[in-house]
């Protein structure tokens, strides 16, 4: 079932913005060419710039299902893929003696990725390999090869090989190289942090009650402090969220200290957030007045 996929990048920036997924048009590019020949994603940059809400959005654009595997460092192959139900196994076996399959499906619990290599009503479902970097270099080669062919192995059982294939998107914080061979498999982008009119524009399509003063004002702030020298910058994530603590608390404008009030909800360590405190603060959001006022 691939008919709905968009038949050029217009139509795949369409089916983005519909879900208020707001990109530059290379990243919709790449989105149209994965689709279009099966290729996995590999998106890479900061945290919280939108590299998890592709996938989420394509899903939903698509009206696929969405299956996460959430990276973590020592992970292996049988975590991704199966586990056997032991308990139940042998309890079977207690009861039912040796005419019992303990290999059965029904003994078998699905991880991620046999999940996405089987059939679903609805078409091939969308892989999400979300921080594929916290995983080590073991685990990247057995990815490789999973992707390559789109198949993965039960000893007990046999191989299980996707009749279509996933759509498969793999994220990176960068927190360490992810081996070029897995690169290689896959059409690759970086995704920056949004300059301001994206920002903006993703920031009224996801928080549209916020007032128009006070959303230029958010962005325009957050904007400034990713130029200051912060152990974690924000990123789009936090801009949002930002926005919606405002707006919760009936906020129409900024000022220093609904910012020192509500700063935990941008900046999250507190070193970062100790120097964004008192001048700081008025300094950067004089600034930030004084940008929207240039630009009318």
């Amino acid at each position: 079932m691939t008919s709905n996929l968009p038949t050029s990048i217009d139509e795949t920036l369409d089916m983005l913005r519909k879900q208020d997924y707001v990109c530059d048009r290379s990243l919709a590019t790449l989105a149209y060419l994965a689709l279009t020949l099966n290729r996995p994603i590999f998106l890479e940059g900061e945290a919280g710039v939108g590299k998890t809400e592709l996938a989420k959005t394509i899903a939903s654009g698509l009206g696929r299902d969405l299956i996460r595997l959430q990276c973590y460092e020592g992970m292996d192959a049988s975590t991704a893929v199966y586990e056997w139900n032991f308990a139940a196994q042998m309890l079977a076996m207690r009861t039912e003696g040796e005419k019992i399959d303990i290999y059965a499906d029904k003994f078998l619990f699905k991880r991620p990725l046999l999940q996405a290599m089987e059939e679903h009503k609805n078409g091939p479902p969308v892989l999400l390999i979300d921080e594929v970097d916290r995983t080590d270099a073991p685990f990247e080669a057995f990815l490789l090869e999973a992707l390559s062919d789109y198949q993965v192995t039960i000893p007990e059982i046999g191989t299980i090989k996707a009749s279509l294939p996933p759509i498969v998107i793999l994220t990176s914080n960068r927190t360490r190289e992810v081996h070029d061979a897995l690169k290689r498999r896959c059409l690759y982008h970086w995704v920056d942090y949004p300059d301001f009119d994206r920002e903006l524009e993703i920031l009224n399509a996801r928080v549209p009650e916020a007032a128009q003063t006070l959303s230029n004002e958010v962005v325009g702030f957050v904007q400034r402090l990713r130029n200051e020298d912060l152990f974690k910058a924000p990123g789009l994530a936090e801009t949002l969220d930002w926005a919606k603590c405002l707006v919760a608390l009936d906020v129409i404008s900024l000022s220093p200290e609904v910012v020192s009030n509500t700063i935990g909800a941008v900046l999250k360590y507190q070193d970062d957030i100790s120097k964004i405190q008192g001048s700081e603060v008025t300094r950067i959001l004089e600034a930030t007045r004084s940008d929207l006022r240039a630009t009318g």
